[in-house]
Formats: C-alpha cells, sequence, structure tokens
C-alpha cells in the first residue's frame, strides 16, 4: 500500500502528459523551429553516420567547416544515457519532457524532502507547468529543455546527503548530473551548479554556526566525487567541446579592435543586448501578459483589426496576425513570457513568512539573484561584474535564461510552506499573517494593474516608430497600444482572481472547513487552472504537424537542384536570397558558406564581418564558392557559377608574414587568393627558405571526399607551397604525405597551408582528435563504476529490507503461536 500513492502519482503524470499532447496519439509530431535548423546542420553528418557506421566528428555544411560535437555526435561509450530511456519509459518529445519534469520534481518533494506525495503530485504539478517550459519546446530548444528536467533530481541527491544519506545522496547527485550534462546544454547545467552554489554556501553559514563544520566538509567532499565522476561520464563529449570552446565565439579574439567589448568569452554586446529581461518586465513572472505575451499579432476581436477593417486595409486579417504588435518589451523578441504562476507565487510569499532556516534563505537569494542577473543590461554593475570575474559566465548569451532558477525556486519555497501548514505546527495567526502580507503584497500588485494599466507606461514600442515613419496613422498606432494595455489589464485581473481563491482555500482549511486532502487536491486544480490556459497561447494543438513533414523539412528550390546536378563532391555555396548566417536550409542541400549556429568559429566569425559580408570576392573564392544563389525573375532564387572559385586546393607563388592578426585580416582586403598567401608569423618557420619557381605542370587537387578524411594528389617539379581550402582546426586535424606525417599551417586567417615537396605525392587530411577518443574510454569506465556504485547500494539496501522482512515473519509466527 506504501507504493500505490506513487504508482498514482506516475499514472496521473502520464495522464496529465498526454492530455495535454493529445496529437501526439494521433501520430503527429510536434514543429519544433531549431530542430528543423538542426536537421539541416546535421544532413552530412546523419549521412555519413548511417553510411559508415561511425562518427565523422567534423562537418564542412556550414560555416565553411566545424568540428559536429554541438551539432550531432554520438557517444556510445556513455552507459548512463541509457537511464533517461528506461525512466522517460521511451515517451517521445515533447511528452518526454513534461513527464520527466513532473516525476523528477515529485522525486525531490517526497524522497529528498519526504512530503506526502499527495502534495508531491500537485507541487510537480506547479513547477512543470511554468510556461518557459513549453515556449522552449516550441522553439525546438530540445537540450535545453532535456537539462532542465534534472534539476530537481540532482538537488535531491544533495538534500539526502545532508539528510544523513551520504552515500546514496552521493550517487543520485553524480547519477542524475551525468544525465544533465549528457542532455548536452552546458548552460542549464551552468544555472543548476549556481543552485547548488548558492545552497553550499547557506549551510556553510548554518554549520559554521552550529560548528559542525566536519561534517559540512565530509558532505562536500563526497558532492565533489560525485560532481567529478558525473564529468567523467560525459568526458568524451566535454572535453573536444572545452577544446573546441577556445576557438569558438565563447573564446577570447586575438583581434584588438572593440576592447571594450570583448571579454575571454563572448563580446558583452553579444551576451546582453537582445535578451536581457526588462525591469518592469519581470512582473510578467505574475502577470502572462504584462508586456504583451510574445513578439506576434493580435486575434479578430482587438481595436488593431477593427482599424484596419475600418480603413479597408487588404489581408487585414493575415496583417494583425502576423505582424509582431503585442509584445512591447525590452528583448529583440520573445516567444512568451516567463510566468511562473499567480497562485505558487503567492504561496512563495507567503513562504518567506511562514518558512525558518537555511532553505527559505537559499531558496529566497537564488530568486533575487536570478531576477537581478537576468535583467542584463539594464542591471550592468552587476552584470559586468559577473562577466570580468565569474568563472564561465561569459561564455553564454541570453542572461534571461537564468529565470530558471526561478522557477526552480518559487515552487518549491511555495510547496514547502503548504507542507508547513499542514503540519499543524504553526499558530493560526502565523498562517492569517502570512496570508495578509501574501494578498497585500501580491494581490495588491495585481489589483493595481488591473484598475490603473495605464499608469505608469505608454505602451510604446520600436515597432510603433517603425510603422509611425512607414505612414501609417496614429489611429492605428494608438489601436496597437490600446490592445496592449488590454492584455496588461486582462490578465493582471486574471491573476488577482487565482490569487483570491488560493487565499479562500487556504483561509478554508485555517478554519477547519476543509480537510488536509481538499487542500492538497484544491491547489492541485488552481496550479492546472492557472497554467494550463497560458501555456496553450504557446503550445497548442496548432503546433503539430504530421511526421513526414518534420521528417523532411527542407524543399530544394530550383536553384538547389540545379547545383546538385553537380557532382563534384566539395565546393561550397553562398545563398543570398536568405540570412545567409542565420538559416539552415543551403546546409541541407550543400555545403554553405553560411549556416545556423550559436557557438561558430571566431576566426570565420571574424571573416564573415571583416571580409565576406563586404563582399570580398577573392575571400569568396579562397573559400571555394562555385555558386551564389541570387534572387531572379520574381524573386526567385537562381543558381549562378563562380568561375573564378580557386578550387579544393591550389599552389601560390608568393606568401607574406605578418606580425598579428589585425594585419592578417586586413591584409585579405587587398590581395590576389590565387598568387599570394598571408601567413602569421607564427608559422614562418614552417615555411622555411621556400622561393616560388615557375612550373606549368605543378597542380594539386582532391581526389577523395569525406568530411574527416580528404584526399589529395599533387604533382610538381619543385617544392611548392599549397593552400587548401578547409577550415585550420589544430585539435584534431593530422596531415600526411605518403603516409608520413608533417606538419600544416594556417593561412588566409581561417585556412590550411602546407610546403608540399616536388614529385608526385598523396596528401591526406584525416580528423581523429584524441579528446573525443580517449574521452569515449575514460567515459565508459566512469560510467560502469556508477552504475556498480548504484547496483551495490541498491543490493545493501535490498538485503537490509529482505531481513527486516524475515524478521517480522518470525515475530508474527511467534505471536500467533502464543
Amino acid at each position: 500500500q506504501q507504493y500505490l500513492p506513487h504508482l498514482a502519482a506516475i499514472i496521473l503524470f502520464i495522464v496529465i502528459t498526454f492530455t495535454y499532447f493529445s496529437p501526439v496519439l494521433e501520430g503527429k509530431a510536434l514543429r519544433q523551429g531549431d530542430i528543423i535548423h538542426h536537421k539541416g546542420m546535421s544532413k552530412e553528418i546523419v549521412d555519413f553516420r548511417e553510411e559508415f557506421h561511425q562518427e565523422p566528428l567534423w562537418t564542412n555544411s556550414m560555416f565553411g567547416g566545424m568540428p559536429s560535437y554541438l551539432i550531432s555526435t554520438l557517444y556510445p561509450s556513455n552507459l548512463i544515457r541509457y537511464i533517461d530511456r528506461i525512466i522517460s519509459f521511451g515517451l517521445r518529445i515533447p511528452a518526454k519532457f513534461l513527464f520527466l519534469t513532473l516525476l523528477g520534481f515529485y522525486f525531490l518533494l517526497v524522497v529528498g524532502f519526504r512530503l506526502n506525495p499527495w502534495l508531491g503530485i500537485a507541487g510537480a504539478i506547479a513547477f512543470s507547468f511554468s510556461s518557459y517550459f513549453f515556449i522552449i519546446e516550441v522553439a525546438g530548444h530540445n537540450s535545453k529543455a532535456h537539462a532542465i528536467v534534472y534539476i530537481a533530481p540532482i538537488l535531491t541527491g544533495i538534500i539526502l546527503c545532508f539528510r544523513s544519506k551520504i552515500l546514496w545522496g552521493g550517487v543520485i547527485t553524480g547519477g542524475f548530473l551525468a544525465l544533465q550534462i549528457a542532455a548536452g546544454h552546458p548552460q542549464i547545467t551552468y544555472y543548476t551548479l549556481f543552485i547548488i552554489l548558492i545552497f553550499g554556501l547557506v549551510h556553510l553559514i548554518q554549520a559554521f554556526k552550529e560548528r559542525t563544520l566536519p561534517l559540512f566538509f565530509k558532505i562536500a567532499g563526497v558532492l565533489v566525487i560525485a560532481v567529478v565522476l558525473a564529468v567523467c561520464v560525459n568526458i568524451g563529449y566535454l572535453w573536444p567541446v572545452y577544446e573546441y570552446g577556445k576557438d569558438s565565439i565563447r573564446g577570447k579574439s586575438e583581434l584588438s579592435s572593440n576592447q571594450e567589448n570583448r571579454t575571454s568569452g563572448l563580446d558583452k554586446a553579444y551576451i546582453l543586448n537582445d535578451y536581457s529581461y526588462g525591469i518592469d518586465e519581470t512582473f510578467n513572472l505574475v502577470i502572462p501578459n504584462f508586456k504583451g505575451g510574445a513578439s506576434s499579432g493580435f486575434d479578430l476581436n482587438s481595436k488593431t483589426y477593427e482599424e484596419l477593417r475600418r480603413n479597408n486595409v487588404p489581408n487585414a486579417k493575415q496583417l494583425v496576425q502576423s505582424l509582431p504588435l503585442a509584445y512591447w518589451g525590452n528583448q529583440r523578441s520573445t516567444a512568451g513570457p516567463v510566468y511562473i504562476g499567480a497562485v505558487i507565487f503567492f504561496l512563495f510569499i507567503m513562504g518567506l513568512f511562514i518558512i525558518k532556516g537555511p532553505y527559505k534563505w537559499w531558496l529566497a537569494l537564488a530568486v533575487v539573484i536570478s531576477i537581478i542577473l537576468a535583467w542584463g543590461k539594464h542591471m550592468m554593475p552587476v552584470s559586468d561584474l559577473f562577466i570580468r570575474f565569474f568563472p564561465g559566465y561569459n561564455k553564454f548569451r541570453t542572461v534571461s535564461m537564468i529565470l530558471v532558477i526561478a522557477e526552480f525556486a518559487v515552487p518549491l519555497l511555495g510547496i514547502l510552506a503548504v507542507h508547513k501548514i499542514l503540519e499543524n505546527k504553526l499558530k493560526k495567526e502565523e498562517v492569517l499573517k502570512a496570508l495578509k502580507y501574501g494578498f497585500y503584497i501580491l494581490g495588491g500588485v495585481t489589483l493595481f494593474f488591473s484598475v490603473f494599466p495605464g499608469l505608469f507606461f505608454s505602451f510604446s514600442a520600436t515597432i510603433d516608430n517603425q510603422l509611425s515613419s512607414s505612414g501609417w496613422p496614429s489611429q492605428f498606432i494608438q489601436a496597437i497600444q490600446d490592445d496592449r494595455k488590454h492584455l496588461l489589464q486582462t490578465d493582471a485581473f486574471r491573476s488577482f482572481v487565482f490569487i483570491v481563491l488560493t487565499g479562500s482555500v487556504l483561509l478554508a482549511y485555517v478554519f477547519g472547513k476543509i480537510k488536509k486532502s481538499y487542500l492538497v487536491l484544491g491547489l492541485g486544480i488552481l496550479f492546472l487552472a492557472d497554467m494550463w490556459p497560458v501555456n496553450k497561447r504557446y503550445l497548442n494543438n496548432n503546433n503539430f504537424i504530421s511526421k513526414r513533414e518534420v521528417k523532411e523539412p527542407f524543399k530544394p528550390t530550383s536553384a538547389d537542384l540545379a547545383i546538385l546536378q553537380d557532382h563534384d563532391p566539395n565546393f561550397r555555396v553562398l545563398n543570398l536570397t536568405v540570412d545567409t548566417f542565420n538559416e539552415a536550409s543551403t546546409s541541407y542541400f550543400h555545403k554553405s558558406i553560411g549556416g545556423y549556429h550559436g557557438a561558430k568559429m571566431r576566426r570565420y566569425q571574424e571573416l564573415i564581418t571583416h571580409q565576406i559580408s563586404r563582399n570580398n570576392m577573392q575571400v569568396l573564392n579562397m573559400l571555394n564558392t562555385k555558386y551564389i544563389i541570387v534572387p531572379g525573375y520574381d524573386n526567385q532564387p537562381v543558381a549562378q557559377r563562380n568561375t573564378n572559385t580557386l578550387g579544393n586546393a591550389w599552389f601560390v607563388k608568393s606568401f607574406k608574414i605578418v606580425d598579428n592578426a589585425d594585419v592578417e585580416i586586413e591584409a585579405l582586403s587587398d590581395f590576389d587568393a590565387g598568387e599570394e598567401v598571408i601567413i602569421d608569423k607564427r608559422f614562418e618557420s614552417l615555411v622555411g627558405d621556400f622561393k616560388y619557381t615557375s612550373d606549368s605542370t605543378a597542380q594539386v587537387e582532391l581526389t577523395s571526399y569525406q568530411p574527416n578524411h580528404l584526399i589529395y594528389k599533387s604533382v610538381s617539379d619543385h617544392d611548392e607551397l599549397a593552400v587548401f581550402s578547409e577550415i585550420y582546426y589544430d585539435k584534431g586535424w593530422e596531415a600526411y604525405i605518403d603516409g608520413e606525417p608533417v606538419p600544416y599551417f594556417r593561412v588566409n586567417y581561417v585556412l590550411r597551408g602546407m610546403k608540399v615537396p616536388a614529385g608526385a605525392h598523396k596528401i591526406e587530411f584525416i580528423f581523429r582528435p584524441k579528446a573525443y577518443f580517449t574521452g569515449e574510454k575514460i567515459s565508459l569506465f566512469s560510467s560502469l563504476l556508477l552504475l556498480l556504485l548504484f547496483a551495490g547500494l541498491s543490493f545493501v539496501e535490498f538485503k537490509k529490507w529482505f531481513f527486516n522482512l524475515r524478521s517480522e515473519e518470525k515475530d508474527l509466527k511467534t505471536e500467533l503461536q502464543n
């Protein structure tokens, strides 16, 4: 019987999951923007894997070429990944993530905090239905959603350690942290460690006060071992990614310009400009449409639509629904607000007055820090401090993502407050005082904005100025702002009603009008009633399409079909009919000059900024840009052949040694790529005493192409200086001439160069990153160790349970005999 509530919880979570995602039962799949892009990015990788049954680890399908670690790479030695399939019962995305999020928070509440299972179910709903978790699934941020799933289970292990279950806590922490890292979203793991750091700091202070520091450091030691083990399990992924990070846009630039904006990671502007949460936008946490919701249009009941109809504007329906009119916040754009929920936030405010001790300070501090850091450029002293001095912080953009910490902490403290009330250890006056303060603070805020929504705001946005300058009349702009005001006012009153209902249910319990079970049931219903409709605004049945559409997301244009007739295995395409450096459709069919990725190589990004964006044809020629897709008649894409492209490799007549990166990238502005090569002075010794000698028969050509193995044939009567139209990356690419390893070096800022001896030779480039292959061996050993530790502890627990059961049977038998 003691396991029945847990079984009921699992069944209920499955029912909730498939009720929300009912199209999954019809065989449909969720349309996810980033997953569509991912299919374009990973096409060459997936095709190679299916054909050769191995990982290429490199792809040339975008940005000239880059490692595939952050695109699509399998890590078969990480055995812990299979645990994810088991605990998710094989559910498919997006159902998988909602179910695991529910299960994970339930695990934290019931196992970590030893709460009543029924309250655990209600708490799991409160946490799992935060709007952000649904919004990111529509966007296709699957690795992010997957990593969020494991925040609560990781904290469960840590809390068990502090509840004297040190070994079990260590194994659970290590196991779930390993799963989170394997999900492949370092930023969420970073924020998880942020939560743990605040937790540790609060408990360190408590241990100092209570003079229990030896026990604290013992627990900390076990947890450090757990973290190290989780890292080792994923070292085959982490090590190559760490190596690549230094060469990506998250690494330090060698250029000296724009120093005030540069950091040891991403540039400050890239970190902060687009996705800093506005200070007033924080009210989204309790009023979903406080800033208009998403960057989307209005419905047909809006004043904006009425104004369009009144002025007989053509396509009024399409315009009002497609233009990004609703959102008037500080971010560049948004798919929706971070709405935690009026009901659970009301309980959180109560918890600040009810809960005592380290857990309150841990969770309250976590909420405050995450909100302040989410403000980004609107709180520059704090943001600049973290960017400069907090390790790893400058490696990530979208600072508003740190609100996942608040999304975790608010429901947890709120549910702990309800648990405290249910224990009946508080005086009635204490509960009523917390209720009063919660209602005054949160009820007052929501009521104020429902009555006076326009007292402090004009409801204007950047798009209003754009529309006005384009000739749209002032009454149309006013209609848009009136609609935004209406959205705020309606949702503020909505939140106020939920706060009143929550307070009423709690009052009914405090005055003995309802039982504990009805309070928990009532809160669970309120959580769903509050969050479900808001989430349906952003993820509903209309977001689902047939599996065939998901499987084949791109259809070739006539330009693509024309280029595909060229059977040359390795050339690049520049597509000017799309957002070249922020799209993946070209990568799906060709090897693209552009692409779609948040961690492209820094040097390539700098080449884009300084040369490609200025249409430097010499640079495009050296990148083997054989085709350029341009808009043709009626804006239909047309493929133009670039007859000046230099091919896969060529010999040059001269070289120029430059002192630094600034001079090197500027030298590309005025040079003949087919005749001259630009070389950093660090590689001068590899050029040696090369002197060009005219040889009309000299040639070098690609004879075999695989993304991780390139074979060339060279013929010459004299030593030659060769340039290979491949992206330079020295952490894995090995060069050979006739089977013997030879050095190569970086030329023309991003390409590879090599001194080739006279004669006929076979030249090879093979991508064999030691970090991946050595890491996979470490990963296999660490996975086995972690699984053995879990199995060993489980055996000890089973043995203990079995002998206790036999003892109870013996006692019962003796009692019956007597």
